[in-house]
C-alpha cells in the first residue's frame, strides 16, 4: 500500500499525523519507509531529532520533495511493505505527482470550504489519469469541547471527500511526543488508540 497524506494548507497537523501512521504500521511488524514529498521537511527533522537523541529507528525515511515522486515511489514499494507518503502543502506539481501513485489518498479536514473544494478540485484533475482513483477526509486535531470539532463530521456529510470513521482528536501526547510516536511514550493513551483505529481502517481499505 502507498498512502499519501495530501493537504492544500499548512499547520492542519499532518507531520504529526503521517509521522504516527507510518510508526503504528512498523509497529505491526512492516518494513515502512516514510517518503517526504514535503520541501520544509518538518517530518524529516522529527526523524532526524530521534537519531539525534539516540532513540530507534522505527521507519525509513526518504526525501524525495520532487514531482518526479510518482516515478521514485513504486521503486520503494517493491522493497518495503507500506510506504506513507507526506505530501505538501501548496505545490500543485508535487501533489499531482503524489496523486499518481498514492492510494488511498487522505486529506487532513481544511479550515475552510474554499479550501476543501480546492482539494477537490486537485482529486478530479488526478481522476483524469487514474478514474478509480479515491480519496476520503480525515478529522485531525478536533477538539470535542468546541462546535466546530463537534459538528466537523456533519460538515462534511454532504461534501464530495468523504471521512474516515476514525477521528484523530487534539491531544498533548501528541503535542509532547517530540520524535517519540503517541504509543511509546503513552501506550495506553487515547491518542495511542486513536491512531491504531485510523492504521486499523486504512489497512482494510481494497487494494
Amino acid at each position: 500500500m502507498i498512502v499519501g497524506l495530501i493537504s492544500l494548507k499548512g499547520g492542519v497537523g499532518k507531520t504529526t499525523l503521517v509521522t504516527h501512521i507510518a510508526g503504528e504500521l512498523a509497529m505491526r511488524g512492516q518494513h515502512v519507509v516514510l517518503l517526504y514529498a514535503d520541501p520544509q521537511s518538518y517530518a524529516l527533522d522529527w526523524t532526524q531529532r530521534g537519531c539525534q537523541q539516540g532513540l530507534p529507528r522505527v521507519f525509513s525515511a526518504v526525501g524525495l520533495p520532487r514531482d518526479t515522486l510518482h516515478q521514485g515511489a513504486p521503486a520503494l514499494a517493491r522493497q518495503a511493505d507500506q510506504v506513507v507518503i507526506n505530501g505538501p502543502p501548496r505545490i500543485a506539481a508535487l501533489a499531482h505527482s503524489a496523486l499518481l501513485v498514492a492510494a488511498p489518498v487522505l486529506n487532513t479536514v481544511p479550515s475552510s470550504p474554499k479550501d476543501l473544494w480546492a482539494m477537490v478540485a486537485l482529486i478530479r484533475e488526478g481522476q483524469v489519469f487514474r478514474p478509480a482513483l479515491r480519496a476520503d477526509c480525515v478529522i485531525n486535531r478536533c477538539v470535542s469541547t468546541t462546535v466546530i470539532g463537534r459538528e466537523a463530521r456533519g460538515a462534511l456529510a454532504g461534501q464530495p471527500l468523504p471521512a474516515l470513521r476514525a477521528e484523530v482528536h487534539q491531544r498533548i501526547v501528541f503535542a509532547d511526543s517530540v520524535a517519540r510516536l503517541a504509543r511509546e511514550t503513552a501506550p495506553h493513551s487515547t491518542a495511542a488508540r486513536e491512531i491504531t483505529a485510523l492504521v486499523h481502517e486504512l489497512l482494510r481499505w481494497p487494494s
